[in-house]
C-alpha cells in the first residue's frame, strides 16, 4: 500500500522524505514533485529497480529514463566528457527546465535501459527533489504518467495512474508551469565532433534562450507556417510525456 505525504505541511514534510528516501534504498519507486512536472524515480544505480520504473510507466528497456542530480559535480561523475559549452548551458539553466544528453561514463556499473551508451541529465529547481538527490545520490526519473498519458502535474493525477506500483507519493502542490523539460542532445559537441546540438523535445527552455548561449552550435530553427521557430505559440501546457520530468 503506497504512501502519500503532503511535503507543504511541516509534521509531514520530515517523516515523508524519511520514507522516500527509505523506499528509494529497498528498490522501490517514489513519485516527487519538481520545478517542471511530477516524477518517478528510482535508486539509478539499481538496475531492478529502473526495470519496475520502466513496467509502472508502461514502458520498455528501448526507452531509458534520464537522471536527476544534485549538481554540475554529480553531472560530471556521469559522463565522460562535460564540453565547455555545455558548462555555459548549466550556468545558465540549471537548476531549471533543461535535460542534456551526453556520452555516459562507461566505467559506471548501471542498466538504464538500451541508452545507446549516453544518459540524460538534469538538475531540477526544487527544494525536496535536491534534498533528496544529495542524500540517496542520482535518481533515475520520468514523468510520473503512463505512456502516451499527460505528464501529471499534481500528485493526486500521479497516483490515480501508477498507483501501488509507487511506494511514495510526495505532494508538493501543483507544479509551477505544468511544462516538461527541454531535451537536447548534445553529443555532437564531445571529442571534436562537428554535429550541431539537437533539440529532441521543445519544452520549458525555448530555443530562442538556447540559442543566446550556444549561437550557431545550436542546429537550425525547424521552418514552419509561423516562419522562424521562436515565433510560434506557446507550445501546450500538458504534451503526453514519455520521457524526463
Amino acid at each position: 500500500m503506497s504512501e502519500l505525504f503532503d511535503c507543504r505541511d511541516p509534521e509531514q514534510l520530515l517523516p515523508g522524505m524519511r520514507r522516500a528516501r527509505q523506499a528509494i534504498a529497498r528498490g522501490e519507486l517514489v513519485v516527487l514533485p519538481t520545478d517542471t512536472v511530477y516524477g518517478v524515480g528510482a535508486d539509478a544505480f539499481s538496475a531492478a529497480a529502473v526495470a519496475r520504473l520502466l513496467a509502472a510507466k508502461g514502458r520498455g528497456r528501448q526507452s531509458p529514463p534520464p537522471v536527476l542530480v544534485a549538481g554540475l559535480a554529480t553531472m560530471r561523475a556521469l559522463v565522460s566528457e562535460v564540453p565547455e559549452p555545455v558548462e555555459r548551458l548549466v550556468e545558465a539553466f540549471w537548476p531549471g527546465g533543461l535535460t542534456i544528453v551526453l556520452p555516459a561514463q562507461p566505467s559506471l556499473s548501471w542498466d538504464l535501459g538500451d541508452t545507446g551508451g549516453t544518459v540524460a541529465v538534469r538538475m531540477p529547481a526544487d527544494r525536496n527533489a535536491l534534498e533528496l538527490l544529495e542524500e540517496c545520490g542520482p535518481l533515475a526519473v520520468s514523468s510520473a504518467n503512463l505512456t502516451k498519458r499527460a505528464a501529471a502535474i499534481d500528485v493526486h493525477e500521479a497516483r490515480g495512474m501508477l498507483g501501488d506500483s509507487v511506494s511514495v507519493y510526495l505532494d508538493g502542490g501543483a507544479s509551477k508551469n505544468g511544462v516538461a523539460s527541454t531535451i537536447i542532445d548534445a553529443t555532437g559537441l564531445v571529442a571534436g565532433s562537428a554535429r550541431p546540438v539537437r533539440v529532441l523535445r521543445d519544452g520549458a527552455i525555448r530555443r530562442a534562450q538556447l540559442r543566446e548561449v550556444l549561437g550557431d552550435l545550436l542546429e537550425p530553427d525547424p521552418a514552419d507556417a509561423y516562419g522562424e521557430a521562436d515565433r510560434r505559440p506557446e507550445p501546450p501546457a500538458r504534451p503526453a510525456s514519455d520521457g524526463s520530468a
